[in-house]
């Protein structure tokens, strides 16, 4: 499983939306990205070696893509992060929230493993103003999956 992000040198950073709209860059020096994450992402894998959320960025337009990375990163460096950016969807379930071009909506749906890592379980495009309960089920089973392959490594 892999995480954005990395390497050395300098990375850009967005302030969220609310903030001053403008990049900001932050020296690292020697210093490697993942040292100063707080919680890095990680894709949810399934047992076919299938990575459902970054098969689901992929097929994504690049700017869309890009929007929902930095909103990703956001929270990877600034855990705990809420409105309007995350938000708790209860049982252990987070949601980075994304606004795409054309007046669409994404979400990304998350939790923190025991290992302090950003699981990234499901992505999709809201159409609704309630999140689909299926959406819901589907990172609630992917979530379990991966709680329970944890469990067999330790």
């Amino acid at each position: 499983m892999t995480g954005f992000g990395g390497g050395l040198g300098v990375v850009a950073l967005r302030r969220p939306r609310w903030a001053i709209d403008v990049p900001y860059v932050v020296h690292l020096g020697a210093m490697a990205n993942s040292e100063l994450k707080r919680v890095p992402a990680i894709f949810f894998r399934t047992a076919a070696g299938r990575e459902p959320v970054r098969d689901w960025l992929r097929s994504l337009e690049p700017a869309d893509r890009k929007r929902i990375g930095v909103d990703i990163q956001t929270v990877e460096f600034g855990w705990p992060v809420g409105m309007p950016v995350c938000r708790s969807l209860g049982g252990g379930l987070f949601e980075v929230r994304s606004e795409l071009s054309q007046n669409r909506i994404s979400r990304v749906l998350f939790y923190i493993d025991r290992e302090s890592r950003m699981v990234l379980l499901h992505g999709f495009i809201k159409k609704t103003q309630k999140t689909p309960t299926g959406d819901l089920d589907l990172a609630r089973r992917n979530k379990a999956l991966h709680e329970a392959g944890i469990r067999r490594k330790a």
